[in-house]
């Protein structure tokens, strides 16, 4: 009979999480709408805790092989309930100065932890599945959070809707395999992926196809993608910054998990549809970018081209390329953290600045938000020496070397296209007039400054010293890969 007890310990930071949510949803309900920040405090520091266990937990297997704990889970784990507590933090002060502050804010965010921490410790299909529903359930009521908003409401709708629609996708794909397989651990599908390739039954492929549709959904992959600006648009902005990182951090991690534990002998068949959902994405992310007004939607096609270099890596299908993937990721998210902490930053009268044009002028009223705007777009388009040049250096690079270097300069050509709507940004702020002569942004919240500067900061200079314990942190986990 396996040992409950080691289990427990593999497992200690979600059985802590999904206890703790329990408990701050009794505390809640019981004191009410007062206990708001309380809890928010109490679902940080929650949060915070279980990335200290994430790291101190032991190695190994539990659950009969469901449940994986090697290095590279320890990483996602720790990046994922960093993000959720920024993610917190980010929208404790936001929903009370727009009155719609409730205590299952954050108890939904430590909720999606759980379901984001079983997706990167994944050992076979069924505990895939429930990690996947388990954050996205999370999520859909996010999405729909501002409940008197109708665009928020109608952002919930669609999310649920074409959620459902990829759940499906997934599942039928889910069955496939286990139909040609006959399991559903990644570890015995592996062996089935050999006898494919030695020319044995293809529906196994078929499935995979399936499978890495729904996955494709949940990373906003093209052409998959098609939720992403409408939800970026509408939910409130600091849920708009969670989906923009942890999620999408976990969803990456389970993607080479699935295709590299349980498909890795079959690595040409499937590079190839990845290699189609990167080029649909660098032409979706690149090309949809440009027309945009709405910042946020903005944000949401140029998550979709990121997504598209982050594949790269896993494309690759080697332990360099996963490291560039986890590299890019890490560098990408703590810049739309910056992105977000400013969009949540600025406001005129209350009212929050949504429109691109309203950036105009930036900086006669706030300098140093102009500044730190002009880093994160410079930083995102990939402009040496800021962070995200080097994001994009290590995914190229890999994909270069593995073979893939047609797709990697399509990558290139797409980060030229959308330069120019970072550019536009930076150009409205610093040499055109304001629109209104006499509109003066609001005071800052401290906790949003405090971020943007932060993440600023790091994208220019910290990150030439960050890669200094950044790369080690992320070769250990490429190559502890399937090490528990």
């Amino acid at each position: 009979m396996p040992d409950l007890s080691s289990a427990l310990q593999l497992a200690a930071s979600e059985v802590t999480l999904a206890i703790g949510a329990m408990v701050l949803l009794m505390l809640g309900a019981f004191i009410g709408e007062k206990s708001t920040r309380l809890i928010s405090i109490l679902s940080v520091a929650l949060l915070v805790g279980a990335a200290a266990l994430a790291i101190n937990a032991p190695l190994g297997q539990a659950f009969n092989g469901a449940f994986v704990a090697d290095p590279l889970a320890a990483y996602g784990k720790v990046a994922i309930y960093l993000l959720s507590a920024v993610a917190v933090v980010m929208g404790d002060g936001w929903m009370a100065r727009t009155r719609i502050a409730r205590f299952e804010y954050p108890v939904l965010i430590v909720l999606a932890s759980v379901g984001m921490a079983m997706m990167v410790s994944s050992g076979d299909l069924i505990s895939l599945y429930v990690g996947i529903e388990l954050h996205s359930l999370a999520l859909y009521v996010l999405a729909a959070f501002h409940r008197d908003d109708l665009k928020a409401s109608e952002a919930g709708l669609k999310y649920f809707v074409l959620g459902a629609l990829s759940s499906g996708l997934l599942l039928y794909g889910a069955s496939l395999i286990y139909g040609f397989s006959g399991s559903m651990r990644f570890e015995d599908i592996a062996l089935s992926a050999r006898s494919v390739a030695d020319g044995g039954a293809a529906g196994l492929i078929f499935g995979l196809v399936f499978l890495l549709c729904g996955l494709a959904f949940k990373v906003s992959a093209a052409p998959f993608h098609m939720w992403t600006p409408d939800v970026y648009e509408g939910a409130p902005t600091p849920v708009v910054a969670l989906f923009a990182t942890a999620p999408k951090m976990a969803a990456m991690v389970l993607v080479a998990r699935v295709l590299t534990n349980g498909f890795g002998a079959i690595h040409d068949q499937w590079a190839q549809v990845l290699v189609l959902i990167c080029l649909a994405s660098f032409v979706v992310g690149a090309i949809g970018g440009l027309a945009q007004r709405d910042l946020q939607r903005l944000l949401a096609y140029s998550s979709i081209a990121n997504i598209g270099y982050a594949l790269l890596g896993i494309v690759a299908g080697t332990e360099a390329g996963l490291q560039a993937m986890l590299m890019f990721m890490t560098l990408y998210v703590i810049d739309q953290i910056g992105f977000f902490a400013v969009l949540l930053s600025l406001s005129r009268g209350g009212k929050p600045i949504r429109r691109i044009a309203d950036l105009a002028g930036l900086k006669k009223t706030r300098p140093l938000t102009t500044v730190v705007l002009t880093i994160l777009s410079l930083s995102v388009l990939g402009m040496p020496p800021f962070s995200g040049f080097w994001g994009k250096y290590y995914v190229f690079g890999a994909a270069a070397d593995a073979g893939y270097w047609m797709v990697a300069a399509a990558g290139l050509v797409a980060s030229v296209v959308a330069a120019f709507y970072y550019l536009r940004i930076i150009k409205l702020m610093w040499f055109d007039p304001p629109l209104d002569e006499q509109a003066v942004t609001d005071p800052q919240p401290i906790e949003a400054r405090t971020l943007a500067l932060a993440s600023a900061a790091f994208a220019f200079p910290v990150v030439i010293i960050g890669l200094t314990w950044l790369e080690p942190l992320t070769a250990i986990a490429a190559s502890g890969f399937g090490a528990g």
